[in-house]
């Protein structure tokens, strides 16, 4: 059984308020919570309700989500990333899990947080991990190939790109990046790390030039890094664990609502909402009553107002999906 790593309750004894825990500055320069009213609402916040955050961050969310609860009220909080440290809240509603949320019933249990009246999570990439140099998510800045979510922990893109061979190497780009080119691309790796010259982003970025110059460079680059980063960080591996145990861990009547941020997290998200599982088949009883765990409300997902993509681009993309906690038993 997996040990569970440090948690952290903070609080400031003489008040449970939060709003001056930290300026809200602060948090836009960490990163800028998408669809942050269109999310609070879906959650129906209750005064005295339990709620979990399944990605930390700036804490942008779970800032606004604290300046709803009451006295009695209760937030738990996860994310893998040491550099959020910083930004936790001192406030005794507050607590926070230092880990990937594929372990969000483990924690649950552990805060006793089970039978939750809403969880949220916005998935991908926050704006600090990109805007980091040191990090390495983006070709803009040249630097170690890292991409870890958790630095602290597993291989590095570097280690990756160098010791891959060229049939796993392309698979990864086809699945993840939708690379019709992953063939090549593989290819120029591989000729690229001969040389010894695959160990930062500017390396990689050199390494695909004869295929990347086409006038689409940017998008091009973009998909590579992205395919890369979903595969070392198990991206999709952790949300398919974690939308799994949310059954277990929303009360009936709670409500589930989940950014994402392009087709391969939506997809899973979507399917998951709509049938309890990551296929269409919705299995149904002798009535012909649908058998699943979450009811989607509304059934189509949600999208960033024109206001918030021109402020913030990074909105553009995203996809809000809500569900609502059936009666069901699920396993």
């Amino acid at each position: 059984m997996m040990s569970i790593p440090d948690t952290h309750q903070r609080q400031e004894p003489s008040a449970v308020s939060f709003s001056q825990a930290q300026s809200a500055n602060e948090t836009r320069s960490y990163h800028d919570p998408v669809m942050l009213q269109e999310s609070l609402d879906a959650l129906h916040i209750r005064p005295g309700g339990r709620y979990i955050d399944l990605t930390f961050g700036g804490g942008g969310h779970s800032r606004a989500l604290l300046g709803r609860l009451g006295v009695t009220g209760r937030l738990l909080a996860f994310d893998q990333d040491p550099d959020v440290h910083a930004h936790l809240p001192y406030d005794g509603r507050f607590a926070f899990a230092d880990t990937n949320f594929r372990h969000l019933k483990r924690f649950a249990a552990h805060h006793d947080m089970l039978q939750a009246d809403g969880i949220l999570a916005d998935l991908g990439i926050s704006s600090h991990q990109i805007d980091e140099p040191g990090r390495g998510f983006a070709f803009r800045h040249e630097a170690d190939l890292d991409m870890r979510m958790n630095p602290r922990a597993g291989r590095t893109a570097g280690d990756f790109l160098r010791q891959a061979d060229e049939e796993e190497i392309a698979r990864v780009l086809r699945q993840y990046g939708e690379i019709t080119a992953a063939r090549r691309v593989a290819q120029l790796v591989a000729l690229a790390r001969t040389r010894n010259a695959m160990n930062t982003t500017a390396d990689l970025c050199r390494a695909i030039e004869p295929i990347s110059a086409s006038g689409k460079e940017r998008q091009f680059t973009a998909r590579l890094f992205q395919a890369i980063r979903i595969h070392l960080n198990d991206e999709l591996g952790s949300l398919r664990e974690m939308l799994q145990q949310t059954a277990a861990v929303c009360a009936p009547g709670g409500y589930l609502v989940v950014i994402s941020y392009h087709s391969l997290e939506d997809r899973l998200v979507k399917q998951f909402m709509r049938s309890g599982h990551f296929h269409s088949t919705i299995e149904k009883d002798v009535f012909g009553h649908s058998i699943r765990p979450f009811e989607p409300t509304p059934i189509q997902a949600l999208q960033a107002s024109e206001q918030e993509t021109a402020a913030n681009p990074r909105a553009r993309s995203a996809r809000l999906r809500v569900a609502r906690r059936t009666p069901t038993p699920w396993p």
